[in-house]
Formats: structure tokens, C-alpha cells, sequence
């Protein structure tokens, strides 16, 4: 059947109210684009932007969505937010860069060390946005390095005031360095080819989000910056990162569900997360499985992972008694280890430093983990510390052959299987039990 000319233009104009504005465009149906530069931004590495780009990103937004863009410059800004429709697109050559002024973050509420709280916020901040991507061949620089006062403010070096004034600074409210990025109560996120350098404090936090996909991001942080975490995921469903190349000075990548009262009454767990094909330089950790368990950690896989350069712990497990929660369901599978201070470290009573929080009603469990073609070699094979009440528990190794200079410490477990750890240790035992 042959319609009519009016018929069809009538049709065309109804599927064109269904579409959103930024598909409608062109008739190559890409999407618009924003160039910040067109709303004021100079890329001197001087100028502040902060207004004009959230002036890009608020147009953007109110006209259907798009693409933000970043050129070629160097951008300084205070804290941004994505806005429903819109995407970040940082060009190759063009650079992001946090303020060091404590005044261009603003305090909101998040989620931060595992407690719902007003806290700083995030250079970008993307809350409750749904299908939003961030990508390009540029880079997003947090200027750790270069952040005063540790926090506190005023914002200016600390070493520039008398002892007196540092002991009268130090006693005024913390507030936090701001995070690299963070997205916070989205669905269907993708971020990719991005370059992150010395975030402030962590990197990457994916909290309260799901269906993520993180590819091919290359996140170096300076070896003096604390807290430097790669990517933090907080309480996430359904996400997959790879293709990564992290190197920080904290864990490279942590799974999280919370901390002690807080994180058990929001209750959400962190669950089917994949992590393959990247590689961990230096930091505390390679994949690490906590700190904050209290909403608990369950179906992780570690695959086809690469990790040196003196990380301390390419396999990490911590908790504390007062957190609770389950850690289950954890495979590290076809992980190759060069240069590690350890293999292994599983600890639920780490980093009991005061004020230690009271026992959980409910102790911490860990169970059902799996190794399995863990290979290369470390200082130490590790620890695996486990609470008197609430031993680890249902750990496997297969296919395992590591060389390591001493022995894997073990106290606190049942049900370990060791039949498939090959390991030469060069002094003492391959397993010393406490």
C-alpha cells in the first residue's frame, strides 16, 4: 500500500515528537554538542569556569540533552553537575582541573566512608541521572598534589601559620578533599578512554548505582596522595569494569557496602561485579574486598588481572568486628602477580586503631571464595585472620603456584583447602598456623 505524501509527513512528525531533542538534530541523528568555550570557559589554567560550564551543562539539559564539551585548554573548575540528558565528552588534549579552593566544592548529602552524610562534594558530581555517559581521550586532573591544608580550612598550606595558629586550625570541622567523580543513584552508566590524574582523595566512586560499565580508564594518583583510591564501588548492582590501568596510593579497585550502624541500616549490598583484563601498578590493594562490609559483598569475579609493582596486596580482604555483613561468592581467577609484598590478605580485625566501635550484634562473615590460576611472585604469601566467632570459612585454591620469601600466616579459618596452592617459600613453612 502507497500512502499519501501528507500521510507520511504526519507520520515522520509524530515519531519526531516520540524522540528526544538531541536525536533530532541532524540528519546523521548525533546528538548536539556544548562547547564549554561557547559559554565563557578559558582554558589558560587560570581562569576559574566553574559557572560557565555548569551554564553549558544547565543549557544542555533544558534543551532535550546532549553532549558537554571539552576542548583542547586546560579548565580549572570547582565542583559540576550533570543534569538527565546530558553527556561529558573530554577531548583529547583537553583537561579538566579541580580547584584547590575548599569554597568551590559544596557540601551534599553522600554517602562517604561508608556513612550517609553532608560531605564535600566531587569535582563532577552525576546524582540521580539515568542512562549518562563520560568518555573521551582526555584527562580529568584532581590536583592532588597540590590540595592545602589537608582538608581543613582556611584553605592554605598549614606550614605557612605559627604552631599556635596549626593547633587552632586543627580543632575547626574537617572537610573533606573533594573526589575525582562520583556518581551517585544512576542507572546505566558508561564511562571509557578517560585519563584520571591525582585525585584529591578517591577517584572513581560508583555509589548506589547499576548497570555500570567503566572501560579502558587509565588512573595515576602521585604516591604521596592519602586515601587515593582507583574506583570504589559503593553499593552497586551489575557492574563491569575492564581494561583498566590503575596505580595510586590506597587499593586500586574496592568493592563496599557500608560502615558499622549506618551501613546496616541502609542495608544494600554490593553485588555481580566483574572485574577483568586489568592491570594494577603500586597501592595498598589490587581488588580489595572492603573495608565497609555491613551491607554485604557477594558475586565478584576477578578475571585475566595483572599486578606489580610492590602492590602491597593484589588480593585483599578487610573488616572489623563492628561492621557485619557477608562477603561471599568471590572468585579471583587467572591473576598473574609480579613484585607483590603479598598474595593474600584476608583481615577482620584491620586497622583497630581508636575510637574501635563495639562488636556488631552479628559478626562479619567471609565464605566461599575461590583462587583459582593465582600465580608469580611476592615477599610474603599472606595472612588469613579470622575472628574467634566468626572464622573464615569454604576458601579453595586451584591450579595456585606462587614464590614467595615466606609463608602464608593462618588463624582463625576452617575448611581451607590448600590442595591446590603450589608454593616455594624460602624460609619457614609454607603455612604457619597460629
Amino acid at each position: 500500500m502507497i500512502m499519501s505524501k501528507n500521510k507520511q509527513i504526519a507520520i515522520m512528525l509524530f515519531v519526531g515528537l516520540l524522540l528526544p531533542v538531541n536525536m533530532i538534530a541532524g540528519t546523521t541523528g548525533a546528538p548536539v554538542s556544548y562547547d564549554i568555550t561557547k559559554f565563557g570557559a578559558v582554558g589558560d589554567g587560570k581562569t576559574l569556569n566553574t559557572r560557565s560550564i555548569q551554564n553549558a551543562i544547565d543549557e544542555c539539559s533544558k534543551n532535550g540533552g546532549g553532549v558537554v564539551v571539552v576542548p583542547k585548554g586546560k579548565f580549572i573548575t570547582g565542583a559540576i553537575f550533570l543534569k538527565q540528558g546530558v553527556n561529558l565528552n573530554i577531548e583529547k588534549e583537553g583537561v579538566l582541573k579541580g580547584s584547590v579552593n575548599q569554597s568551590d566544592y559544596l557540601q551534599i548529602n553522600t554517602r562517604w566512608e561508608g556513612e550517609e552524610r553532608v560531605w564535600t562534594s566531587a569535582l563532577i558530581n552525576i546524582i540521580d541521572v539515568n542512562n549518562v555517559e563520560v568518555f573521551g581521550a582526555g584527562t580529568i586532573d584532581g590536583s592532588g598534589t597540590e590540595w592545602p591544608g589537608f582538608g581543613r580550612q582556611p584553605g592554605q598550606q598549614m606550614q605557612q601559620f605559627s604552631q599556635a595558629a596549626r593547633d587552632s586550625l586543627m580543632k575547626l570541622p574537617r572537610l573533606g578533599r573533594p573526589r575525582l567523580i562520583c556518581f551517585q543513584n544512576c542507572w546505566k552508566v558508561r564511562i571509557h578512554d578517560l585519563h584520571f590524574r591525582n585525585q584529591a582523595v578517591w577517584c572513581l566512586h560508583i555509589l548506589y548505582c547499576s548497570d555500570v560499565i567503566v572501560k579502558n580508564l587509565d588512573i595515576r594518583a602521585a604516591h604521596t596522595i592519602p586515601s587515593s583510591d582507583g574506583i570504589d564501588v559503593d553499593s552497586s548492582n551489575g557492574v563491569t569494569i575492564t581494561g583498566c590501568f590503575i596505580d595510586d596510593n590506597d587499593d586500586c579497585i574496592t568493592i563496599k557496602s557500608g560502615k558499622d550502624a549506618d551501613g546496616l541500616r541502609v542495608n544494600r549490598p554490593s553485588e555481580n561485579i566483574l572485574v577483568e583484563k586489568c592491570r594494577f601498578g603500586y597501592g595498598h590493594g589490587g581488588v580489595a574486598m572492603g573495608s565497609e562490609t555491613s551491607g554485604g559483598i557477594r558475586n565478584v569475579k576477578i578475571l585475566n588481572c595483572e599486578v606489580d609493582s610492590g602492590n602491597w596486596a593484589p588480593i585483599r580482604f578487610k573488616t572489623q568486628p563492628s561492621r557485619s555483613g557477608v562477603v561471599e561468592n568471590i572468585e579471583y581467577r587467572n591473576i598473574l602477580i609480579k613484585n607483590a609484598r603479598q598474595a593474600f590478605e584476608f583481615n577482620m580485625e584491620w586497622r583497630m586503631v581508636p575510637p574501635i566501635a563495639p562488636p556488631a550484634k552479628v559478626l562479619p562473615v567471609v565464605r566461599n571464595v575461590r583462587f583459582i590460576n593465582v600465580s608469580g611472585d611476592v615477599n610474603s604469601l599472606g595472612l588469613i585472620h579470622g575472628l574467634k566467632d566468626s572464622p573464615i570459612y569454604d576458601v579453595k585454591f586451584r591450579k595456585c603456584k606462587i614464590t614467595a620469601q615466606k609463608g602464608l600466616t593462618v588463624d582463625n579459618v576452617r575448611d581451607i583447602d590448600y590442595s591446590g596452592l603450589s608454593a616455594e617459600v624460602k624460609e619457614g613453612q609454607v603455612i604457619i598456623n597460629k
